[in-house]
């Protein structure tokens, strides 16, 4: 279930050279509120956030935000962010280490936004990034 945009799921390193960092994250309390929500809206037992990059958006980049089952595959860092569960594939480490995860509710509908201190270039949608 994707949380965040019209993301079409993960995808995968095109042979690149990647960055891999400790990725560290935030996510404020009105944003962990709403996370914990969704979490509880889906049935399974071992599920978690997973937050991704896609090629893609007018600045370079999208921001993918998924809720499914842990994924085994070792490429991914587990992060428990005050309970909830988050995976960040080691491909998008070093472009999302240092993000805050928000939730904005405004006259036209909420969302969740992610403050990037990484992103030198960003599109008003807030969804773009490069």
């Amino acid at each position: 279930m994707s949380i965040l945009g019209a993301g079409g799921g993960i995808s995968l390193p095109m042979g690149d050279d990647v960055q891999v960092v400790e990725a560290v994250l935030t996510i404020t309390n009105i944003a962990s509120e709403r996370l914990r929500a969704v979490l509880a809206e889906e049935a399974g037992d071992d599920l978690v956030l997973i937050i991704s990059t896609l090629s893609g958006g007018c600045s370079g980049h999208l921001y993918d935000m998924q809720v499914t089952e842990r994924p085994d595959d070792s490429g991914f860092q587990h992060l428990d962010i005050e309970g909830i569960q988050v995976s960040v594939h080691n491909r998008d480490s070093a472009r999302l280490n240092g993000i805050e995860i928000d939730y904005v509710d405004t006259l036209m509908g909420g969302g969740f936004k992610i403050n990037n201190p990484n992103a030198d270039r960003g599109c008003g949608c807030g969804k773009s990034f490069g």
